[in-house]
């Protein structure tokens, strides 16, 4: 395993080596992400309360549109771990134009194949991934037309997943898994 700017701990407590189980079954592999943060505890504790509790298909926000916004948040960020472990399966999902969208190589609009509500959620997390966040009234105004409440809070606590491990990862300086 690669490391980052720091190593692992070398004794990991019982719980923490429980949990880093759980997160090996779960993604086929030894993230060291996780691991790193066993040197702190309550970090290590809320992120894996945080990642539990992440959004499934939810009214309109698919498992689709969810992927899209994961990949283009990891893109947006330029996070090469986030790109992996968020692109894994995007072949089953998305064409390879729908997959320029997401990366920003292709305007959203040229994609005949996306739908409003797609094209309107990876707007949103391309914008919920600056900084500073600058959304207008305008916009928010096309995101309560189109979406109901409940959408909005999915849509903004999965870019705000994304960003938060995108940049905790980048600073760790955690290599592509």
């Amino acid at each position: 395993m690669s490391l980052a700017f720091i190593a692992p701990p070398r004794r990991i407590p019982f719980p923490f080596r429980f949990a880093l189980w759980i997160v090996r079954r779960r993604t086929g592999t030894d993230l060291l992400p996780p691991r790193l943060l066993t040197w702190y505890p309550r970090a290590a504790i809320g992120a894996g309360v945080m990642e539990a509790l992440i959004a499934h298909d939810d009214g309109r926000i698919t498992e689709r549109v969810l992927k899209m916004v994961r990949m283009t948040v990891s893109f947006r960020l330029s996070c090469p771990f986030c790109v992996g472990m968020n692109s894994e399966g995007w072949e089953k999902l998305l064409s390879d134009d729908e997959l320029g969208v997401v990366q920003g190589r292709t305007d959203a609009e040229s994609v005949a194949s996306l739908s409003d509500v797609e094209r309107l959620a990876i707007e949103y997390a391309r914008l919920g991934s600056d900084t500073p966040l600058a959304f207008t009234p305008e916009f928010g105004a096309r995101l309560r037309a189109t979406f109901s409440e409940r959408e909005i809070v999915v849509l903004a606590t999965t870019t705000a997943q994304v960003n938060y491990w995108a940049r905790l990862i980048q600073s760790l300086g955690c290599p592509p898994q």
